[in-house]
């Protein structure tokens, strides 16, 4: 039975969300709130868990798994960044963006693109998400939490929990999400390039 838990979306209260910043290092995976829709998360380093979010998702190692850290520094540790993506990089965050980068060695090779070593990263701005990642000290690996079969992801909590009960050990409830995707560009090669227009708006990046 996974765990709820209902936190204020605007004033989290720091003892919740410290338990389920332990029930993710003890190798759970969750759901999440974000700025884009509720997400599964887990930690970057445990495999059993990755495998098993892909397995809830029923997705491959070819999905593109997000990377969400808490800030830009947090997030030059996991991919390599000249100044150019720096800068782009600096006015999509936090934000409705996940930036396509060449990964570091500091991500496992099990997490990134299996041919192009690339992950997607982000910085939300949420809140509830920041302040989880300020007690877990490290970044989540996460994908959007849409049920096998659907195509819109889910955002409800409670029925979050109903169906995945037995496959999820916790749930983050703070309310519904803007139920929109993050706009998605690829920062890899020569030139940005958009491979999904979501939430975020590209004149904010200056594209």
């Amino acid at each position: 039975m996974s765990q709820l838990f209902e936190v204020h979306p605007h004033n989290p209260q720091p003892r919740l969300l410290k338990q389920a910043a332990q029930i993710l290092q003890a190798g759970g995976v969750a759901a999440v709130p974000t700025d884009s829709s509720y997400a599964l998360v887990c930690r970057l380093d445990d495999k059993n868990a990755v495998e098993q979010l892909r397995r809830i998702r029923q997705v491959d190692d070819k999905h593109h798994l997000t990377l969400l850290c808490k800030d830009l520094s947090e997030l030059a540790s996991y991919a390599r960044v000249d100044n150019r993506q720096y800068r782009l990089l600096k006015l999509g965050t936090p934000g409705p963006y996940t930036f396509i980068l060449e990964a570091t060695k500091e991500v496992p090779r099990r997490v990134s693109h299996p041919s192009r070593r690339t992950i997607g990263l982000r910085v939300p701005d949420h809140q509830v998400l920041q302040a989880l990642l300020a007690q877990l000290g490290e970044p989540l690996l996460a994908t959007t939490l849409i049920a096998p079969g659907e195509t819109l992801p889910m955002n409800d909590a409670v029925q979050i929990r109903q169906r995945f009960q037995k496959l999820l050990q916790a749930v983050v409830d703070a309310g519904a999400c803007a139920m929109a995707p993050t706009t998605v560009i690829d920062l890899s090669g020569e030139k940005p390039v958009l491979v999904r227009q979501g939430r975020g708006e590209l004149a904010r990046l200056g594209l």
